[in-house]
């Protein structure tokens, strides 16, 4: 039997599309190591090396860009606006270009999270496509209202295109898709020892007084960093390198650790609403302390995800960057869902794409 060869596509919009995706790589890659791996996305390569362990092929490609953002919650519609018709003008060169590169090197299937013409690739090289996500970017632009209507529309029809959507948990209806399965949560597990990570970064604290803030690879401008002096007994862990030199602040500044992998040693985490963050929480049955997104609609069914599967609090953009942060001082709320979520969202789109290899 020949190598079997899968195109994973990517959303270009910060990094949780690579990270959700690279982690259900890596379970390929685990179960079917003769799977070769074209990882397309134009995130960064030490990113997916953070998740897979073996061999792929980097492809920086961008067929779609989500929202222009300044941060994490500041958006730039107007330009978001201008890409998209950029993209939807030369929509049938993009294509072309790919399908080239796609018979040239004998792919046998495309998996997409969740740019909406891979399916475009996929009709015209004569293959499938599979797609993973708990939203679509018609949702986001629909949203919107006004021009962005008719890209909606356009978008829908390319997704209406795909042969199976893997619906990953906290989603929207997706109603583009015509053939949908639901699935566990995916996402990253912690990768190093727990003592070997406290010792290396200093972190003394225990457990309940640990605390990470993560806001995903845009970051946040304006984080209240202040606040941190009226918690002097607790230790905080971020990712964002330019934040102050800080008594109780440990900066991590070495790519290959994650957020995930310091999850285990925190009490909770502080976040703005998203999946890949909230997904590998949730996993590990760690507190989540978020901020509401008024401007995404994605955002409200992942909170509504957390609140039901979660421990959570639910805090305003006025308590995060014009409070005292007075919400640690308080316990989160329990989740309203007795029965726990499915976590095995990795294997089974694995499993999935294994079968497939093993069947054609």
């Amino acid at each position: 039997m020949e190598r079997p060869i899968l195109y994973l596509a990517i959303t270009n919009h910060g990094f949780g599309h690579a990270t959700r995706m690279a982690s259900v790589a890596a379970t390929i890659q685990k179960l079917c190591p003769e799977v070769l791996l074209i990882m397309v996305t134009t995130a960064p390569r030490w990113l997916l090396e953070c998740y897979i362990e073996g061999d792929f092929i980097y492809r920086p490609r961008a067929f779609d860009l989500g929202v222009v953002q300044a941060d994490s919650l500041t958006m730039d519609k107007a330009a978001t606006l201008e890409k998209l018709l950029d993209i939807k003008k030369h929509q049938n060169s993009l294509i072309a270009s790919e399908v080239n590169f796609i018979r040239q090197n004998r792919v046998n299937l495309i998996l997409a999270d969740i740019p909406f013409l891979a399916s475009g690739f996929a009709n015209a090289a004569n293959i499938p496509c599979w797609m993973i996500s708990n939203f679509g970017w018609d949702l986001i632009y629909r949203d919107w209202g006004g021009e962005f209507l008719p890209i909606a529309d356009w978008i829908s029809d390319w997704y209406s295109k795909c042969d199976r959507l893997f619906r990953l948990p906290f989603h929207e209806p997706m109603a583009a898709f015509n053939n949908i399965t639901d699935i566990g949560l995916t996402g990253g597990s912690p990768r190093y020892p727990l003592d070997d990570l406290r010792s290396l970064w200093g972190i003394t604290t225990p457990v309940e007084k640990t605390i990470l803030l993560t806001f995903g690879g845009l970051g946040l401008q304006q984080i209240p960093y202040d606040n941190l002096q009226e918690f002097s007994d607790s230790q905080f862990i971020i990712f964002d390198r330019s934040a102050p030199d800080l008594p109780n602040l440990v900066k991590i500044n070495d790519y290959k650790y994650r957020p995930v992998d310091f999850m285990p040693i925190c009490t909770r985490v502080v976040s703005k609403p998203g999946y890949s963050t909230f997904a590998e929480a949730t996993k590990l049955q760690l507190p989540i302390v978020t901020l509401l997104r008024e401007d995404f609609a994605e955002a409200s069914f992942l909170v509504e995800g957390i609140t039901n599967y979660n421990q959570h609090q639910i805090i305003t953009s006025a308590d995060f960057f014009e409070g005292t942060w007075d919400f640690l001082r308080e316990l989160p709320q329990p989740p309203k869902q007795s029965q726990p979520i499915a976590k095995d969202g990795n294997e089974a789109i694995a499993q999935a794409v294994i079968n497939y290899f093993q069947s054609s």
